[in-house]
């Protein structure tokens, strides 16, 4: 048998290789946690005002969750720790929670006449509850749907750091509805 040479291999990198490179360091420098380059000295970035607008929505849905326990006090073992998640998430988006979230956490089905007061504080106006139970968790679980879808939508438009957060709290928004739902059957 004949000797033969194997075939030469390149000794750098393959122009293949190096075009996936520099593609790949495009995507990055385009997807960087820099803030806006738009944004004028004074005025709020795209992301400061989606973080502002997700702790004014969360806290929103906060009251709404302290008028129902404070109309139906058989439904507060059920909402009082989803509502304590949501006060969480207005937290998370740099929302204040706190008075409200404490009137509610100590609230007693006996103290639901002093929890919807610091409910009606804290938003500017209490929200209306359907008198049915059920009625009040399926109008609770459809908020939830339709925040999370909201929030869902917007993710393309944030930056990194918080479109993780809008994600997680998108998903947490959804399984509130699933156990509502669960809850109004």
């Amino acid at each position: 048998m004949p000797f033969t040479l194997p075939p030469r291999i390149p000794s750098g990198p393959r122009r293949r290789s190096l075009l996936a490179s520099a593609a790949g360091a495009a995507l990055l420098a385009g997807c960087s946690d820099s803030p806006d380059s738009a944004n004028t000295a004074g005025s709020p970035s795209a992301a400061d005002r989606a973080r502002a607008r997700a702790a004014r929505d969360s806290a929103a849905l906060a009251a709404r969750y302290a008028a129902a326990i404070a109309a139906h006090p058989a439904l507060a073992d059920l909402l009082r720790p989803l509502r304590t998640e949501v006060v969480r998430h207005t937290e998370a988006f740099g929302g204040s929670g706190q008075a409200s979230a404490s009137a509610s956490a100590s609230a007693s089905p006996s103290d639901s006449a002093s929890a919807s007061v610091s409910a009606s504080a804290s938003a500017s106006a209490s929200p209306a509850v359907a008198a049915d139970p059920k009625a009040a968790l399926s109008d609770l679980a459809a908020a939830e749907r339709a925040l999370a879808d909201r929030r869902t939508k917007a993710l393309p438009e944030l930056p990194g750091e918080l479109a993780r957060l809008m994600a997680s709290v998108a998903a947490a928004g959804a399984a509130h509805a699933f156990l509502l739902t669960e809850g109004a059957k």
